[in-house]
């Protein structure tokens, strides 16, 4: 199925916040702000990435939107239907047409459960298929994968990592759903695997006209497999642009230093490029900084950017940016 540049899923001021209690006695709640005002929208066939350092609430952004986390507010918008605030019960009709790739394929299978229970659990809670048409559906979906009927009757330790990972996207496939999130699914695999996965996932878009939100943090690969790229730091969303946009012509800071530590194949080109070294840690999402939270560690820090907090704006062509330099 062809893009059809229908709006599938769209996610409007998303905010997930943890309460976190300090003192002997339960008081002074304060809120690790995850996810603070989050927005962006995925098309129908479409792949949107989404990058940023470790912690900075990308994959929390990703359990909200499938509501393994209730969000603490916004709307998270269904193909039309607002599934925020829908009830476990409400929301299990949109577990088939919404299904999610987990980072880690050693913890994300159960060990005790063979590879053939874990691919038809999916279609047991939704009483999809039993008895002989349940067994073919997963030989058909471990085929579909790249692995062998008869590894149904095995169990997860008896594969490698990347095997291991494609039983996890078979699961995903067994609903037949519309919207995958993988959430960093070959940062746990070795190099030489990764983009045979990587690929596997482009086939199965293609072919079953798959939308993806692709969470991960090597900016390489997320270009290679997205159409749209969206960069987030301490719970924000500070860059948004098709994916050759982004990769070509960032404009926040931020962005400009993931790109610079993107390792480049060429030596003459490495040796002319400028690494962009970023100081200091990042500051607790417990207590941001005022105004841009990107300021403690930007070299274009301005008196502004500690008193307002840049706003999102397109400044053209879909390529939208949070920074107080496109002001200029």
């Amino acid at each position: 199925m062809a893009k059809d540049g229908k709006t599938l899923i769209e996610v409007k001021g998303l905010k997930k916040y943890f309460p976190v209690r300090k003192g002997f006695f339960g008081g002074n709640i304060q809120h690790v702000k995850a996810v603070d005002d989050v927005s962006f929208h995925i098309k129908r066939g479409e792949t949107l990435g989404l990058v940023g350092e470790s912690g900075c609430g990308k994959s929390t952004t990703g359990r909200t939107v499938i509501r393994l986390y209730d969000p603490t507010d916004g709307q998270i918008i269904f193909d039309g239907k607002d599934i925020s605030k829908l009830s476990q019960k409400q929301l299990l009709p949109y577990r088939k047409k919404i299904q999610m790739i987990f980072q880690d394929p050693y913890a994300s299978l159960n060990s005790r459960m063979t590879v053939g229970d874990i691919i038809g659990e999916p279609l047991d809670i939704h009483n999809i298929a039993s008895g002989k048409e349940r067994m073919e559906r997963i030989q058909s979906l471990l085929e579909t994968v790249g692995l062998n009927a008869d590894h149904a009757n095995r169990y997860p330790h008896e594969f490698s990592g990347g095997q291991r990972q494609r039983v996890g996207i078979a699961r995903a496939l067994a609903v037949e759903p519309e919207f995958i999130i993988a959430d960093e699914p070959i940062s746990a695999l070795d190099v030489s695997i990764q983009a045979q996965v990587v690929n596997m996932l482009e086939d199965l878009q293609s072919e079953m006209g798959l939308t993806y939100l692709f969470i991960a943090h090597d900016l390489s690969m997320v270009k290679h497999i997205s159409d749209r790229i969206g960069v987030m730091y301490l719970g924000k969303l500070v860059e948004l642009a098709d994916s050759d946009e982004l990769y070509y012509r960032p404009q926040h800071p931020y962005t400009q230093a993931l790109l610079s530590a993107v390792p480049i194949a060429d030596p003459k080109a490495a040796r002319e490029s400028s690494r962009i070294i970023l100081e200091g840690d990042v500051p607790s999402p417990l207590n941001p900084p005022s105004g841009c939270r990107f300021r403690t560690r930007c070299r274009y820090a301005m008196d502004i950017c500690a008193q307002a907090e840049p706003e999102f704006k397109d400044v053209g062509g879909g390529h939208w940016v949070a920074c107080h330099l496109t002001d200029k």
